[in-house]
């Protein structure tokens, strides 16, 4: 078959399994899990890797899962991923009423995909035409929640990072993969159809900010006690403080709460808690940003004479999407959805949000295209799957065709794709730089 004919087979294996497809996200969508618990949803995954005979690693990063499909020959080898866990957004009308996690993300709809791109890949016999392998990974933790839970993984030795992407790499799960993709969700996108191809993100590191005071009564003897909460909101001042020193054009977002101001209203506060994000586009950016926050923070301990301690969370870096892989996907989603409806999206500010797939993109090749299908607002109680055709069933053959352009003919374009990145680290590197921040800030 020639690269057109083996596309088309894909298309047809996706179509086959259309309804399982749509069932498998309506189930995942109505039994959220938040990251590094995803025990469900991983053993989802897992049966549906045995119903395709593929061979799988599980228990990566926790709860990560990862098969293989081999081709006729392994000259270069693509990750499809997807990501396992919600979102916490109690309000939201299929949120777990225990946890309040929701699928407000639209993670649901990419493992979907990511199963999608698998069956029609597995299915049509595509691999034996496929001159590399195709890996197929259900990714943990990627929403930045919990951290409470998360930093007692970390002190417990379960895992180094708070991101599944990052755990990932730390274990050596992408250590056999050259490049990878993954489709990310756009609500109230201008059309159903609409694929964004290119777009950028930002990336932040985290913080855990405990002020310890002295308690005493707040109303006959103040005098004796020292103002924890006075300490975090001189701090939360002194950011405010550091604003003009931050370059528009590198997009620094510093938005703190508190999450502890105190434990009664008669007694002076003195155990004050403070989590805040430090955003920017670039890495420097943010470690200077971080560090200006830090002074701050400390700054507000001193004034009153209190204690502060600052937790550095490593967060995620900004993504550096692959431009040749991107032109492969734009061609396939045009093909299916329409040019109209799709966008190069590289020119644009990169966007507020972040993810981890920022880290990986700096280690190997890496895309991730966003596509409508979805309505409401992302993390809110509003999101909810609007065109089941475009959430679950359109991007896993926009992947899937993908990986066919990337590894037939000899494998020549992911060939190509290898032969040209340049990444900004190395795994050794990557590791290096995030244990180092952790240490020095």
């Amino acid at each position: 078959m020639d690269k057109q004919q083996i596309k088309a087979a894909v298309c047809a294996a996706i179509d086959q399994n259309r309804d399982k497809l749509i069932a498998l996200g309506k189930d995942i969508f109505s039994h959220p899990e938040l990251g590094y618990k995803e025990t469900r949803t991983s053993s989802l995954v897992q049966r549906t890797f045995e119903e395709l005979g593929l061979p799988y690693q599980n228990e990566l990063a926790l709860t990560g899962v990862k098969a293989r499909a081999a081709g006729r020959d392994h000259r270069a080898t693509v990750a499809v991923m997807g990501e396992l866990d919600a979102v916490v957004s109690p309000l939201h009308p299929n949120a777990d009423k225990q946890t309040g996690a929701a699928h407000a993300c639209g993670h649901n709809a990419q493992i979907t995909t990511m199963l999608g791109a698998a069956m029609g890949l597995c299915l049509s016999g595509a691999m034996e035409q496929l001159d590399g392998d195709a890996v197929f990974m259900a990714v943990p933790a990627e929403e930045f929640v919990e951290l409470e839970y998360r930093e007692k993984l970390l002190r417990d030795g379960k895992i180094e990072f708070l991101g599944g992407k990052q755990q990932l790499i730390a274990e050596g799960a992408f250590d056999d993969v050259d490049m990878a993709m993954m489709v990310h969700s756009m609500p109230g996108a201008p059309t159903p159809q609409f694929t964004a191809v290119g777009a950028g993100c930002s990336g932040f590191v985290g913080k855990l900010v405990k002020y310890r005071g002295k308690e005493a009564h707040a109303g006959a003897a103040p005098h004796d006690g020292i103002n924890a909460l006075n300490a975090a909101c001189l701090g939360l001042m002194g950011i405010n403080a550091q604003r003009e020193t931050f370059k528009d054009e590198d997009g620094i977002r510093v938005h703190p709460i508190i999450t502890k101001g105190g434990d009664l209203v008669n007694i002076v506060p003195a155990d004050v808690r403070i989590e805040t994000y430090v955003r920017g586009r670039g890495i420097d950016a943010i470690v200077d940003a971080s560090k200006k926050v830090d002074w701050a923070l400390r700054g507000g301990a001193m004034a009153v004479g209190a204690e502060v301690e600052i937790v550095q969370l490593p967060g995620y870096l900004p993504i550096d999407t692959n431009r040749q892989m991107d032109a492969l996907f734009m061609q396939n989603a045009a093909a299916l959805v329409g040019e109209k409806n799709v966008v190069d999206a590289s020119a644009m500010p990169a966007g507020g949000g972040s993810s981890d797939v920022g880290d990986l993109s700096l280690v190997i090749p890496t895309i991730q295209p966003v596509a409508g299908g979805f309505s409401g607002t992302a993390h809110a109680m509003d999101f909810l799957v609007c065109d089941e055709e475009m959430a679950y069933i359109n991007p896993a053959k926009m992947m899937a065709c993908t990986v066919v352009d990337l590894l037939c003919d000899g494998a020549e374009a992911a060939c190509q794709v290898k032969a040209e990145y340049k990444p900004t680290y190395t795994k050794e590197t990557y590791l290096a730089f995030w244990r180092e921040f952790v240490k020095a800030q």
